[in-house]
């Protein structure tokens, strides 16, 4: 079977050796009791969004990078000078996400943004 990250993620872990995970309902979980509380460890993970995400997110011990592979994506940073938007529209743009900022993203067409995650700690809140 061919690897997907659609189907599974690739955990770096705090050594920068790697694992795959399947991407199912026990992946955070998992997450959690088998890599440490995700310490040192990040993400690569892919997505796909066909609308607004519903919650925004903030990863407190690292950076986050979006890059985004097809559709269009905008997204919302929570900065101390008020929201901060960056509009992705071509496919290969990114967008750097700093630790501890709240963010979001706006979509009314199918797109799919690929993420490296520092997960460390991260929290959600609904939009």
């Amino acid at each position: 079977m061919k690897q997907s990250l659609l189907n599974e993620f690739v955990i770096i872990k705090s050594d920068k050796t790697t694992n795959v995970e399947k991407a199912d309902a026990g992946l955070y979980d998992r997450l959690e009791t088998d890599y440490g509380g995700f310490k040192g460890c990040e993400m690569v993970s892919c997505f796909e969004f066909k609308e607004d995400w519903s919650t925004w997110e903030m990863h407190p011990n690292g950076e986050e990078v979006i890059v985004l592979l097809s559709g269009s994506v905008q997204l919302i940073l929570e900065t101390q000078q008020g929201n901060k938007s960056i509009h992705l529209s071509e496919q290969g743009a990114f967008a750097i996400i700093p630790k501890n900022t709240w963010h979001t993203a706006k979509t009314n067409t199918p797109s799919r943004l690929l993420f490296i995650t520092s997960g460390e700690g991260t929290q959600n809140k609904n939009v």
